[in-house]
C-alpha cells in the first residue's frame, strides 16, 4: 500500500516535471544548436572580412555615401557581398587592420562617385564637381548616365564648352545619347554654352523629347536674343503636345518682353492661368516684367494686385517699368510704399530708383536715395555706383558726380564712360577727352559706349585729329562693325568738316539705317553742300529707309539754305504721310524753312496747325518777320511768345535785338537787355555782339562800349560788332585804334573785320589808311578780297573824290563788279558834280541792272550839283 502511494506521489511529481525536463531538454539541445550557428557565422563573417583584406580593391567603399543602416560599408563587386562596421559579430582585429589600409585602396561605388558629382553641384561647387569627375576617369571608373547629367550641369555653369563636347563624345560612347535626361542635359550646356546650332543638332537627334529639352532650347534662344525664335519653338512644342512648365513659361515670357510681343505674352498669360500657375512667384514676376517691358503698366499692376505674396523682384519691377514708361514720378511713389510695406530693396532696386530720379531731374530726391544705399551697404556695388554717377550728371551737379567716382573702390569701363558722358552733356568735350586718356592709363579698355561719347566729345571740340586718332582705337579693338560707333564716326567728321572721312566711313559700313543717312546729311548741310544733302535725302528713300523726324529736320535746313521752297513743300508732304507732322522738332523745322524761303503764309499756316509751340518754332517765326522787314511784328509775337509762359533763348533774343535794331527802338532794345541779364545769356557771345549791334545801330555807343567792355572775354564777332558800330558812326581814328587792340590780342580776322575797318576808313575820309588796310589784307593777314571790299575801296575813294582812281579800281577788280559798285561811283559823281563820268556809269548800271531803272534818278542831281560847282 505504501508502495502504491509512493509510486503514485512520483507518477503525480513526474507528470509535472516531465514537460519541464522535455522542455529544458529541447532548450539545451536548441541553444547548442544555435551556439554552434553563431560560431558557424562568425566564421564565415571572419572568413569574408579576410577574403576582404585580401584584395581590397576588389570591394566598393560606400561608406561616405552612406545614408542608411541598412546600406552596406562594403560590397563586392563581382559577388555583391556585403559588409557593416556596425555589426556585432565584426571580428576585434578588423577596425586595427582598416586603420593601417593605405588611403585609396578601395574604390567608391559608382552610386557614390555620382552622389558626391550631384551635392557639388547642388552646392555650387562646379569646379570641385569637375575635378572629381576627372578622379573618377583616372581611377578608371566608368561613368553612366546619372554621371554625365552633373558634369554637364557643372560645363554650362562654368561656360566649359570645350569640355562639355568632350564629355559628349564618352556619352555616345557609353551609349547614352538617346536617354531623355542626358539630352537634355546635352542642350541645356551647349545652349548656355552659346553654341545653339550643336544644341539643335543634338535636340533633333533625340528619339523622344520632354518638356526639359524643349525648355531648355526656349530658354538658350533667349539668352541668344532670338526671342522671336523661342516663340516659334514654344508653338512647336504645344503643337507636339508637350505641356509647358513653370520654367518653360518663365523662357517664353523673357522671349516676349524681348521682341515686345504684348498679344503673344497675353496669350501666354490665358496659358498660365489654365495651368494653375498664376499663383507662382517666379512666373508672376516674370509676367509684370514682360507687360512692363511691353509698356502695358495697367496689365502689370493687374497682375501684381493679385499676388497674394510679392518680393523684392515684384516691386522692382514695377518700378523698372515705370521708368521705362518715362514715369519717373509714379516709379518713385512705388519705391515709398514698398518701403512702407517693409520690403527691402536690393541693388537692382536702387539702380532702377536712381534712373526714376535722374529722368525727373529730383537731385535732391536722388541724394536722399545715396544715403539709403550706403545704410544698406551697397555702395560698394559698382553698377549701383554708376547709377548714382549717372544720375548726378543728369541732374547737373558734376561735383557729386566726381565725389561718388572718387569713392568708388574699383572703377569699370561704366563707371569710366558715364564721367566722359557727363562731360560731354555739360559741354566740356576737352575733359572728356582727358578723362578718356587717363582711364587708358588706367589700363581700363573701352567699349563700344565709350568710343561713341569720346567721338562725340570730339565733335563738340571740332577735335579732327583726335578723332582720327580715336578711330584707330576703334579699329583695333574690333568695333569698327558696331553700327553705333560707325555712326558717331561720320557725326564727328561731319561736325569737323571733314566730309571725304565720313563718306569713308559710310561707304565702309555693311549696313546703314535712318542714323547713318541722318549723319551723312546733317554733315552736308552744316558744310554748306545742300544739294548733295538732298541727293542723299532722295538716295535714302530710293533704298527703303523710311526717314525719321531729325532726318527731317536735316533736309528742311537744306531747303532753307538754297531757297528750294517747291521742294520744300513736297517734304512737307512726306512728313504728312510718315506721321511726323505732330512733331514739335519738326513743325519748328518747317515753320523755320518757310520763313527763310519767305514764305510767311506757309510758316503762318505751319504754325498754327502745331498743337504746342516751343521755343524754336516761336523763334523761327521773330527771325522770319525781321527777314521780311516786319521788325515791328517780331516785337509782338515776343510778347506774345512770353505771355503764353515760354522762355526766350539766345538765338530769339538775337533775332528781337535785330528787330529793335531795324526800328531803332532803343528803349525796347535796353528793355530786351535786361531780358538778357534775367536769362543768364549775357556771356553768349552771339547775344552780347548782337546787343553791342542794337546799341550802336540806335545811336548810343556808350551803351554798347559798357556791353563790350562787361564782357568776361572777347572773340573775332565781339571785337567786330564794336569795330562795326565805331565806323557807322564815322568814329574812324577810334575804329584804327580798336583795330590795333584785336590784333594785339592775337584775335583772328576775316572779310568781315576788314569790311568794317574799311567802311571805318571811308567815313572818315581816311584814304591812305585805307588803301594800305587794302593792300594788307592778302599780304599779311590772309583773308582774300571780295566784291565788297571792293565796294567799300570804291566808296572810300569816290567820298574823297579821286573819282578816276575809283573808275580805274572798278576795272582792275579780279571779279565782275555788280551793279551795287556802280551806283556807289555814281553816287560820288552826284556828290563831286563829274556829268560827264555820271553819264556813263549810269548807262553802265543800267546795263547791268535793267529791271530797276533808278540808276538814272541821280543824274538831275549830278547836273544840279555841277551847275552849282560853277
Amino acid at each position: 500500500m505504501a508502495l502504491r502511494k509512493q509510486i503514485s506521489l512520483d507518477a503525480r511529481w513526474w507528470c509535472f516535471f516531465a514537460p519541464l525536463l522535455l522542455r529544458s531538454d529541447h532548450c539545451h539541445r536548441t541553444l547548442a544548436s544555435s551556439s554552434s550557428g553563431n560560431l558557424q557565422r562568425l566564421g564565415q563573417k571572419e572568413k569574408l572580412w579576410r577574403e576582404f583584406f585580401s584584395d581590397p580593391s576588389q570591394w566598393w567603399d560606400n561608406r561616405s555615401e552612406k545614408v542608411n543602416a541598412k546600406y552596406p560599408d562594403f560590397k563586392h563587386k563581382m559577388t555583391q557581398k556585403a559588409l557593416w562596421l556596425d555589426d556585432r559579430q565584426i571580428p576585434p582585429w578588423v577596425e586595427a587592420e582598416l586603420a593601417v589600409m593605405a588611403p585609396g585602396t578601395i574604390q567608391l561605388t559608382i552610386f557614390s562617385w555620382n552622389r558626391r558629382l550631384a551635392r557639388y553641384v547642388k552646392l555650387g561647387q562646379y569646379e570641385k564637381a569637375m575635378e572629381l569627375f576627372h578622379q573618377m576617369q583616372q581611377e578608371g571608373i566608368s561613368p553612366n548616365k546619372f554621371t554625365f547629367v552633373p558634369v554637364l550641369n557643372a560645363c554650362a555653369k562654368l561656360q566649359l564648352l570645350e569640355e562639355g563636347r568632350l564629355v559628349h563624345q564618352q556619352i555616345i560612347q557609353s551609349r547614352c545619347e538617346f536617354d531623355v535626361f542626358v539630352g537634355s542635359s546635352l542642350v541645356d550646356m551647349y545652349t548656355k554654352c552659346g553654341s545653339m546650332e550643336e544644341a539643335q543638332r543634338v535636340f533633333h537627334s533625340m528619339p523622344s523629347r520632354d518638356v526639359v529639352s524643349w525648355t531648355a532650347m526656349i530658354l538658350g534662344h533667349v539668352k541668344c536674343g532670338e526671342g522671336q525664335k523661342a516663340l516659334e519653338l514654344f508653338q512647336q512644342m504645344q503643337q507636339e503636345g508637350v505641356e509647358p512648365n513653370s520654367v518653360t513659361f518663365l523662357g517664353v515670357l523673357n522671349a516676349c518682353a524681348t521682341v515686345v510681343a504684348l498679344d503673344e505674352g497675353r496669350h501666354v498669360h490665358e496659358l498660365i492661368i489654365q495651368s494653375n500657375l498664376e499663383s507662382d512667384l517666379f512666373v508672376a514676376n516674370s509676367l509684370i516684367n514682360m507687360y512692363t517691358k511691353c509698356e502695358s503698366m495697367d496689365d502689370a499692376w493687374r497682375v501684381f494686385k493679385k499676388m497674394q505674396t510679392r518680393d523684392v523682384i515684384s516691386w522692382t519691377a514695377m518700378i523698372l517699368g515705370h521708368v521705362k514708361c518715362g514715369d519717373g514720378k509714379k516709379a518713385l511713389e512705388v519705391f515709398q510704399q514698398m518701403r512702407q510695406e517693409g520690403v527691402d530693396p536690393d541693388p537692382i532696386t536702387f539702380v532702377g530708383v536712381l534712373n526714376a530720379c535722374a529722368s525727373i531731374a529730383a537731385l535732391e530726391e536722388g541724394r536722399g536715395i545715396e544715403e539709403l544705399i550706403i545704410q544698406c551697404g551697397c555702395e560698394s556695388r559698382v553698377f549701383v555706383s554708376c547709377s548714382l554717377v549717372d544720375l548726378y550728371i543728369k541732374c547737373g551737379s558734376m561735383e557729386d558726380a566726381w565725389r561718388v567716382f572718387n569713392k568708388m573702390p574699383i572703377r569699370n569701363v561704366v563707371s569710366w564712360t558715364a564721367m566722359i558722358l557727363g562731360h560731354v552733356k555739360c559741354g566740356q568735350g576737352q575733359e572728356a577727352l582727358k578723362l578718356f586718356q587717363q582711364m587708358q592709363q588706367e589700363g581700363v579698355e573701352p567699349n563700344a559706349v565709350t568710343f561713341v561719347g569720346v567721338l562725340n566729345a570730339c565733335a563738340s571740340v571740332v577735335a579732327l585729329e583726335e578723332g582720327r586718332c580715336v578711330e584707330r582705337q576703334i579699329i583695333q579693338s574690333g568695333c569698327e562693325s558696331n553700327v553705333f560707333v560707325c555712326n558717331s564716326l561720320i557725326d564727328m567728321y561731319g561736325k569737323c568738316g571733314s566730309m571725304g572721312d565720313a563718306w569713308r566711313v559710310f561707304k565702309k559700313m555693311p549696313t546703314h539705317n535712318v542714323v547713318s543717312w541722318t549723319a551723312m546729311i546733317l554733315g552736308l548741310v552744316k558744310c554748306g553742300e545742300w544739294q548733295e544733302a538732298l541727293e542723299l535725302f532722295r538716295q535714302m528713300q530710293q533704298e527703303g529707309v523710311e526717314p525719321d523726324p531729325i532726318t527731317f529736320v536735316g533736309v528742311l535746313n537744306a531747303c532753307a539754305s538754297v531757297r528750294k521752297l517747291q521742294e520744300g513743300r513736297h517734304i512737307e508732304e512726306q512728313i504728312v504721310k510718315y506721321g511726323h507732322d505732330s512733331s514739335v522738332v519738326v513743325g519748328s523745322s518747317l515753320v523755320d524753312m518757310y520763313t527763310r524761303c519767305g514764305s510767311m503764309v506757309d510758316a503762318w499756316r505751319v504754325f498754327h496747325k502745331m498743337s504746342t509751340h516751343d521755343v524754336v518754332s516761336w523763334t523761327a517765326m521773330i527771325l522770319g518777320h525781321v527777314k521780311c522787314d516786319q521788325p515791328q511784328k517780331a516785337l509782338e509775337l515776343f510778347e506774345q511768345m512770353q505771355q503764353e509762359g515760354v522762355k526766350p533763348n539766345p538765338v530769339t533774343f538775337v533775332g528781337v535785338l535785330n528787330a529793335c535794331t531795324s526800328v531803332v527802338a532803343l528803349e525796347e532794345g535796353r528793355r530786351v537787355h535786361e531780358q538778357v541779364i534775367q536769362s543768364s545769356c549775357e556771356s553768349n557771345v552771339f547775344v552780347v555782339s548782337s546787343l553791342i549791334d542794337m546799341y550802336a545801330k540806335c545811336g548810343s555807343m556808350e551803351d554798347a562800349w559798357r556791353v563790350f567792355n562787361k564782357m568776361h572775354s572777347h572773340n573775332l564777332v565781339s571785337w567786330t560788332a564794336m569795330l562795326r558800330g565805331l565806323a557807322m558812326h564815322g568814329h574812324g581814328k577810334e575804329a584804327l585804334v580798336h583795330f590795333e587792340r584785336m590784333c594785339q590780342e592775337g584775335v583772328d580776322l576775316d572779310d568781315i573785320t576788314f569790311v568794317c575797318l574799311l567802311s571805318a576808313c571811308s567815313h572818315a575820309g581816311l584814304v591812305d589808311e585805307g588803301l594800305c588796310f587794302f593792300d594788307s589784307m592778302g599780304l599779311v593777314y590772309n583773308v582774300s578780297a571780295t566784291l565788297e571790299h571792293y565796294a567799300c575801296m570804291v566808296d572810300l575813294l569816290g567820298r574823297a573824290g579821286h573819282l578816276r582812281e575809283a573808275e580805274d579800281f572798278i576795272n582792275i577788280m579780279c571779279c565782275e563788279p555788280s551793279a551795287s559798285v556802280w551806283k556807289t561811283l555814281l553816287n560820288a559823281c552826284r556828290i563831286h558834280g563829274y556829268v560827264e563820268m555820271g553819264e556813263r556809269i549810269a548807262k553802265q548800271v543800267l546795263k547791268l541792272d535793267l529791271a530797276n531803272a533808278a540808276g538814272y534818278v541821280p543824274l538831275p542831281n549830278i547836273h544840279a550839283a555841277a551847275a552849282n560847282g560853277n
